[in-house]
């Protein structure tokens, strides 16, 4: 095992973690889970059979990530923040067969208490505020806050916050206040262009 689990997690048997992830008090992973390098399991995370989680993935204390949910390189799952799989949940309808996929792309940040509802996917590098409630997907750098969650602004890979309009007629350009990075708005879209000289 090259993996920290603390005493008090609950591993079933045939759930996949990979190498340096750390574990930590009342977390439960059942068999079917997939966990990458380098990840942290908060204090009382509960992780699902069809769940599959990338490397260098930090999901803090409370989260449950329930089956159907996949979780790229470096995202952050704030304290208490929730995941659904199901979209018209009834207790006495079994809809188990009807788990919409969630994704949540490479280095997306997910605030605390945020909900993401099931079927939508979250771009790379995204920021939902903390308490924002996603019901649509999201686009890469956007800065979503609300409930429903809207867009307000455009996040760097850093997490700096860009100095770039929501929308524009002709490309615009902006550089990330901490890195440098440049990063254009094209087509209702911010991409990554390269680092300042």
């Amino acid at each position: 095992m090259k993996y920290f689990a603390h005493d008090s997690a609950i591993i079933d048997d045939g759930a996949k973690i990979g190498d340096d992830t750390r574990i930590w008090h009342w977390v439960h992973i059942c068999a079917g889970a997939i966990i990458g390098k380098q990840c942290s399991l908060g204090q009382n995370v509960f992780i699902g059979n069809q769940v599959v989680i990338a490397n260098n993935v930090k999901i803090q204390n409370n989260v449950s990530v329930y089956d159907n949910v996949i979780i790229e390189d470096d995202v952050f799952c704030g304290p208490s923040m929730v995941f659904t799989n199901v979209y018209n949940p009834r207790s006495a309808v079994s809809r188990k067969d009807e788990y919409k996929t969630t994704l949540i792309k490479r280095g997306a940040t997910l605030g605390a208490n945020c909900t993401i509802v099931c079927g939508n996917s979250i771009g790379q590098y995204a920021f939902i505020g903390a308490g924002s409630v996603v019901t649509h997907n999201v686009a890469d750098f956007a800065l979503m806050v609300g409930v429903p969650a809207r867009q307000i602004a455009w996040m760097s890979h850093y997490g700096e916050r860009l100095d770039l309009p929501l929308t524009a007629e002709e490309t615009v350009e902006a550089i990330c206040p901490h890195t440098n990075e440049i990063y254009r708005l094209e087509n209702g879209l911010v991409s990554l262009v390269s680092h300042q000289p």
